[in-house]
């Protein structure tokens, strides 16, 4: 593994697998697909830094041409599905084939399903804190929002995974940061409302292939339905006994490299 700036490359030349992260703010959770991938394909890790998504679909470009061989094939998970997918639509001659893992619905009207999902999954005592970390995240000057983010995103990781098989020591432990959530989150969310978000798929040419655990709290049906009406060339894939973080579920992880690996044959 190189380090260079604000990515990472494993493995050999030539590198045309590029990873996105999800988040927005929370790096480091794709460092165990990074390490597998190498193993076959020189792969670049990107980390996103900044607050807007004008800015991460900038830093991203500035990523692939400088640090891996074109065209790429470009993997985002959760909301780096959504990066990546606005990135393709703008910058098409340099993606090959886009792939998009456990990724949020592309419909405003499926968001209510996300959090019925995510808390039916949970205790009471953990419901309840969920609620709690919500409302805190509205104020002003929020002490330890970092902390705070990172508590919320540990309750929400419980809740979409299906049975964990972690390993610990592939695990980044980078800390969440809200500054970039406060910044993309709302931008993404409004063009999502809008219906911006969906419609950029016009503008999409190469192959898109999208994979979702049936136990993920976001919904399949949020990302199979609008994508396969607006996508030219749309592939869905739902992996049983999984939920948001595919690589580390006891089920379900040899079934998604595999069938990650399968999407790479090219």
């Amino acid at each position: 593994m190189r380090e260079i700036g604000i990515v990472r490359k494993y493995g050999k030349a030539p590198y045309r697998i590029v990873l996105v992260h999800g988040g927005p703010g929370a790096p480091g959770e794709l460092k165990p697909v990074a390490l597998e991938l190498s193993r076959w394909y020189g792969t670049v890790e990107s980390f996103q830094s900044k607050n807007t998504i004008d800015e991460q679909v900038e830093e991203l470009k500035y990523q692939i041409e400088s640090e891996s061989d074109l065209p790429v094939i470009l993997i985002g998970w959760s909301w780096g599905s959504w990066l990546s997918y606005i990135f393709t639509a703008k910058y098409p001659s340099l993606i090959k084939k886009l792939i998009l893992i456990s990724s949020g619905p592309f419909k405003a009207s499926y968001v209510p399903e996300i959090k019925k999902r995510r808390l039916s999954h949970l205790t009471y005592k953990e419901r309840k804190r969920i609620d709690e970390l919500e409302q805190l995240f509205n104020q002003h000057n929020l002490i330890n929002k970092d902390v705070l983010f990172k508590e919320y995103g540990f309750l929400c990781k419980k809740a979409d995974t299906f049975s964990s098989n972690e390993e610990e020591s592939l695990v980044d432990k980078i800390s969440p940061q809200m500054n970039i959530y406060n910044g993309v989150w709302p931008e993404a969310a409004k063009l999502r409302k809008t219906g911006e978000l969906i419609m950029l798929g016009c503008k999409i040419d190469c192959e898109v292939v999208a994979m979702q655990g049936v136990y993920d709290s976001h919904p399949s049906d949020g990302v199979k339905i609008p994508l396969a009406r607006i996508l030219k060339n749309f592939r869905f894939i739902e992996i049983s006994k999984c939920g948001h973080y595919p690589w580390y579920e006891k089920y379900a992880k040899k079934q998604f490299y595999e069938l990650l690996k399968n999407e790479l044959v090219v």
